[in-house]
């Protein structure tokens, strides 16, 4: 399992958000760089960032602080928020992200997604943002008509490799995260699957790991230190 800690930016910030709610924001550094670095030295070889004003605005608004954190950590980045044309998906890969991933768009544009698939492989994934059972768009402020597993199940036949999971109502609520969910989807979809909302312990992370899960993002807990991150980097 990969472990992914989590830096989402807002205004040039590190913060957390409770269940997609822009107005309940937690700010925990002014430095996303040194809370990347952080985790570097931790062990961590992978960072998931999200670009929250690029998710709501539909258009990155913290390029230049990924660039660089990409490029001073040296380690796998993978970006999402706002990315909804092909200029965007090359401008981030010529910066050394090596994966882009696809939220709005998925849904809005399943033609696109097709074609940056084909075009990029596995370096673009679909985020499958989940509320009461269907895909939430737009930085999580508007949900759509597409049933949560059906759309899952129809990114994998247009050739996704990897796929997002967070159910909306357990991010940020440190209160443990959908295990049912990810276990179903384990079942139904042979491609990598990569949990996030609401991952707070370490036996949680070994249980997902037991599921076959091939990833967790890790945000909160990390930030309230409830998770130390060395020890979450052991669970193979």
């Amino acid at each position: 399992m990969i472990i992914y800690p989590a830096i989402d930016l807002y205004e040039g910030q590190a913060v957390r958000l409770k269940r997609g709610d822009y107005d309940q924001m937690t700010v925990y550094s002014n430095d996303p760089l040194s809370v990347a670095l952080s985790f570097k030295e931790c062990g961590a070889t992978a960072l998931h960032i999200v670009d929250l004003e690029g998710a709501r605005d539909g258009e990155p608004k913290n390029f230049e602080l990924i660039k660089k954190v990409t490029a001073e950590t040296g380690i796998f980045v993978q970006v999402g928020g706002g990315i909804r044309t092909s200029e965007t998906i090359k401008r981030y890969i010529n910066a050394g992200v090596e994966r882009v991933i696809l939220g709005t768009a998925a849904i809005s544009k399943p033609g696109f997604l097709r074609d940056m698939v084909v075009e990029y492989g596995d370096r673009v994934a679909v985020s499958a943002d989940l509320k009461d059972g269907f895909v939430a768009i737009k930085g999580w402020r508007e949900v759509s008509n597409q049933d949560a597993l059906s759309f899952c199940v129809e990114v994998e036949k247009l050739g996704v490799k990897t796929l997002i999971c967070t159910d909306i109502s357990k991010d940020g609520m440190q209160g443990g995260s959908n295990i049912e969910l990810y276990k179903t989807l384990r079942e139904k979809l042979p491609i990598a699957l990569i949990a996030s909302g609401g991952v707070s312990t370490i036996e949680e992370i070994k249980t997902l790991s037991k599921l076959s899960i091939d990833g967790a993002i890790l945000g909160r807990a990390l930030y309230e230190k409830e998770i130390d991150l060395s020890e979450a980097l052991l669970i193979p």
